[in-house]
């Protein structure tokens, strides 16, 4: 069953492809190898896909974000500080937790961005990608919704982007987590709309050279 968000039913109708940018947060092994909420991974993949594609087909741009750390480096903060859920300094990660999933590989124009918290513009050059390029717009997709989208969609809105968020294509370790992002954060951050007006807005307008 299809959840319904307050915010969704206005339509976007001003996304200019050509100055927006599609975040993907860490579509990548780790994330295939336990289940998320409320949509499975696998759903999220093909409704990420769709978004990939047309934001290519429209002159968009498409960024890639996952989540790695150095062989001998533990998660940048696990056991550091004083939390009350303990994360682990040095967490077993099978082979290959760091790849992409089949199907949303880069293509060789498209940005990487490698994350090591759960905000991808702290110590990277996100920000640098998008402004090069002219980017105004971002929609954010992913997993998980509470963490890495949340995360780096509240350094989005602090870098003054404006954000479109698609609760379809994304999800989160808990099904409370996702709803709590998508009904009380996300609509202070920007505008939470449906996969299908999304798509239908990257589409409206066939892609120019600027």
């Amino acid at each position: 069953m299809t959840r319904s968000y307050p915010t969704e039913g206005n339509r976007v109708t001003d996304i200019d492809p050509l100055r927006t940018a599609l975040i993907l947060i860490d579509l990548q092994g780790a994330n295939a190898d336990h289940p998320v909420h409320p949509h499975p991974a696998g759903d999220v993949v093909e409704r990420c896909l769709r978004l990939i594609d047309a934001t290519r087909n429209a002159g968009g741009l498409v960024v890639h974000v996952r989540t790695s750390f150095l062989p001998d480096e533990g998660d940048s903060l696990g056991g550091k500080l004083l939390t009350d859920v303990e994360r682990p300094a040095r967490p077993v990660r099978r082979p290959g937790w760091d790849h992409f999933l089949p199907g949303v590989d880069p293509l060789p124009t498209e940005p990487v961005i490698v994350k090591r918290s759960w905000n991808a513009f702290h110590g990277s050059d996100l920000d640098l990608q998008l402004r090069r390029r002219g980017i105004t717009t971002v929609i954010m997709a992913g997993i998980s919704t509470g963490f890495g989208v949340e995360g780096t969609a509240r350094a989005a809105y602090d870098h003054a982007y404006n954000i479109v968020f698609v609760p379809e294509a994304m999800s989160a370790y808990t099904a409370e987590q996702h709803h709590h992002s998508v009904r009380a954060v996300f609509p202070q951050l920007g505008r939470v709309r449906g996969l299908d007006e999304v798509v239908e807005a990257l589409t409206a307008q066939p892609a120019t050279v600027p």
